[in-house]
């Protein structure tokens, strides 16, 4: 849920101390965040999936809950929510660091560098195809 919590310590953030526990305030701060221009396209789904449920968010935000858990709630009545993601960065990757990754995540880093695994199936062939492709990486840069 990591979008979700940056949104809401976001919105947090954005209110005036006494304000938070005022639910009409917290469902204007929301309303306020997400008519930012300059959100990136993960935070504005987020808005997308919490805009219709605003007094549902306001709720317990407005009781001082945590913005973990309160996305946390959110995930059980939509669990797109906490589907969105921020991008893996792969700029300073360890190589004992891809055995980490998911085989979702690693196929992300390979289209980044513009190279299709063919005939891969497990995961350490992926995983080997990555640390092969590692000299791609640092020219982009």
């Amino acid at each position: 849920c990591e979008v979700c919590v940056k949104v809401m310590d976001d919105v947090k953030a954005s209110m005036k101390k006494e304000d938070v526990k005022k639910k009409p305030k917290v469902e204007e701060a929301m309303g306020a965040y997400c008519a930012r221009k300059d959100l990136g396209p993960r935070e504005k789904k987020i808005c997308y999936y919490i805009d219709p449920i605003k007094r549902d968010v306001a709720q317990p935000f407005s009781t001082g809950m945590s913005a973990d858990r309160v996305c946390k709630r959110l995930n059980k009545t939509n669990e797109a929510i906490c589907g969105v993601k921020f991008p893996v960065k792969t700029d300073n990757l360890e190589p004992q660091d891809f055995s980490k990754l998911r085989v979702k995540q690693l196929k992300a880093i390979l289209a980044q560098r513009g190279v299709e695994c063919k005939g891969c199936v497990e995961k350490d062939e992926f995983i080997q195809k990555v640390k092969d492709t590692e000299h791609l990486a640092h020219m982009e840069l």
